[in-house]
């Protein structure tokens, strides 16, 4: 019986795989006889098993036209399009290559086999049925922004608004998700696929905050929206990914920079919301104290020079250096900026970005700028020892150069720049001011409370008051009374609103200068720093705690 059995199951075995093989036949067949009709009829073949499909491209026809002409738009770069077709002189076929040629495209032809074509079609069906027409835009009333920012008082509301519209269109959901993001000055919002479900989270203030948690299937026609407004491939998941699109909001439009990552459940998207309002500073928003305000003034009146903040990733360096910019442009000024990447436009000024790929590097693209004759030069960040000397020579030829680097404090720009082999003796004349700086959040102006300083409060305070240099004149503590967060309707219960920053100097006068020639150790500047007057990142800090900006628990959790 089982001899039976077994004969059954080796018969069963390989009547599949004569199947199998068969359907392999039929299929290696099929695409002879289309390639064999190609050559006929003069046009290329391809087969689409073996080439990835682009959606950019596919929207362009519609699916039903895909369908009936047995025609798709696979491939696609600026006016340049692939299209495939069973029969180019189908006459639903030829229309639509008339159509596509009407509107500017340049078409390459291709003959393809009907299993090809049903790839192109299988691809349609991850594409969201109520998309309508796609563009690089969102637009959001100002009727329902208002209601946003009215309605969303809090994070928990919020998340109760989008948990309850996890069921309505992707349309509606996005908008909702975009509008609260700017009824809250959002600066990212992150969808992060889990186990469970997706996580959405908006950076609020440099903290990031959970809003609320959405289904799998939501988010994968959310995620697809978002890819095709965006311009990215929705058929690469395995691949990092950027794109961009447009909000149009009432008044402005705000551009927003799109990330996809892959991950172990599905793919994390971070969108970056480059509101213009951020980098809309002067100089006296900043949160400078007065005389260190009045030495950048000072500095930013010379007509060579470079000054370099540093600082880690969302320290507000850019928004520093927009500040500056601003300060300095007139019509008589030509300002050229070298950007990795442009996230915002600044109106009268020339800006560049980088392209490593094309050869347009910091350091290529700085030599490029400087035959353009420009007065102001912003150079994103220094990141190597080319990029460092020519942005140093420039300051020495007569220009203003602005530029960042990442180091811990004002004082590491130095040793950083020696490391790099960058010789002292081109750092001390070129270099203005090392400037660092931090973000602290602001306490909330509505909702703080007074209330008086804590014997360990009180400690940590006059240690540092003590530790400034005797040429800065120390705040009367009296019975000293400090505020702390709350949280209410204007903050979203946060008690923190917006963020000041923190800062410190290192002038390059001629005694750092002389200093720097004998290539100095961060605890010689800090020492020389210290007799110019100038205070920590730390003692600015406490000086904003003191005035009731910001709080203690802030201040370590930045500065530390």
């Amino acid at each position: 019986m089982l001899g039976v059995t077994l004969a059954n199951v080796a018969i069963e075995f390989e009547e599949a795989k004569q199947l199998k093989k068969l359907g392999q036949l039929r299929k290696r067949g099929e695409e002879q006889l289309v390639k064999a009709l190609a050559d006929r009829l003069n046009l290329p073949y391809l087969d689409l098993t073996a080439v990835p499909i682009f959606t950019d491209a596919l929207k362009l026809i519609p699916e039903e036209v895909s369908h009936k002409a047995e025609i798709a738009a696979v491939q696609r770069v600026g006016k340049r399009l692939q299209v495939v077709t069973r029969n180019p002189e189908r006459s639903e076929a030829a229309a639509e290559i008339e159509r596509l040629r009407g509107a500017g495209y340049n078409l390459q032809l291709f003959l393809v086999s009907s299993r090809s074509l049903k790839k192109a079609w299988d691809i349609y069906k991850e594409i969201p049925k109520e998309l309508g027409a796609i563009t690089r835009q969102i637009d959001v009333s100002a009727e329902r922004l208002e209601s946003f920012r009215t309605e969303i008082t809090s994070t928990e509301i919020l998340k109760a608004k989008v948990e309850s519209m996890s069921g309505a269109t992707t349309s509606d959901l996005l908008e909702l998700i975009i509008a609260g993001g700017l009824a809250t000055d959002a600066s990212d919002i992150h969808l992060e696929p889990q186990a469970e479900a997706v996580r959405l989270r908006y950076r609020l203030d440099g903290i990031l905050q959970d809003i609320a948690f959405l289904p799998h299937a939501t988010f994968k026609f959310l995620l697809s929206r978002i890819k095709l407004i965006s311009e990215i491939k929705l058929n690469v998941k395995q691949t990092a990914q950027d794109g961009r699109f447009t909000i149009k909001s009432p008044g402005e439009e705000i551009e927003v920079r799109v990330s996809t990552l892959p991950g172990p459940e599905g793919e994390n998207m971070v969108m970056r919301v480059l509101n213009p309002k951020a980098i809309g500073l002067s100089l006296a928003d900043l949160g400078m104290q007065p005389w260190v305000e009045k030495q950048i003034e000072a500095e930013l009146k010379k007509p060579n020079g470079m000054i370099i903040t540093t600082g880690p990733t969302g320290s507000g360096k850019t928004t520093t250096l927009y500040a500056f910019v601003k300060k300095v442009h007139e019509p008589g000024i030509k300002i050229i900026t070298l950007e990795d990447p442009i996230e915002y436009h600044l109106t009268g000024i020339e800006q560049t970005q980088v392209e490593p790929d094309k050869g347009y590097d910091f350091a290529s693209g700085l030599r490029a700028i400087l035959r353009q004759d420009p007065d102001v030069i912003l150079v994103g960040e220094i990141r190597d020892k080319e990029t460092a000397e020519t942005a140093m020579h420039a300051s020495l030829t007569g220009h203003l150069v602005f530029s960042t680097m990442h180091t811990n404090n004002a004082a590491g720009t130095i040793p950083r720049l020696i490391d790099m082999e960058v010789k002292p003796n081109i750092i001390a004349p070129a270099i203005n001011v090392s400037m660092a700086q931090r973000l602290v959040r602001r306490l909330c102006q509505s909702c703080k409370k007074l209330r008086p300083a804590a014997a360990a409060e009180l400690k940590i305070i006059k240690e540092e008051l003590d530790a400034m240099p005797p040429k800065v004149a120390r705040p009367d503590l009296g019975v000293l009374q400090i505020a702390e967060a709350k949280g209410c309707a204007d903050c979203h219960g946060l008690g923190y609103k917006g963020r000041v920053g923190v800062y410190e100097l290192v002038i390059i006068d001629d005694a750092m200068e002389r200093l720097i020639a004998k290539q100095p150790s961060e605890a010689d500047i800090k020492e020389l720093a210290f007799k110019q007057g100038q205070i920590t990142m730390k003692q600015d800090a406490i000086l904003k705690i003191i005035a009731g900006i910001t709080d203690l628990a802030e201040v370590e959790r930045v500065v530390g």
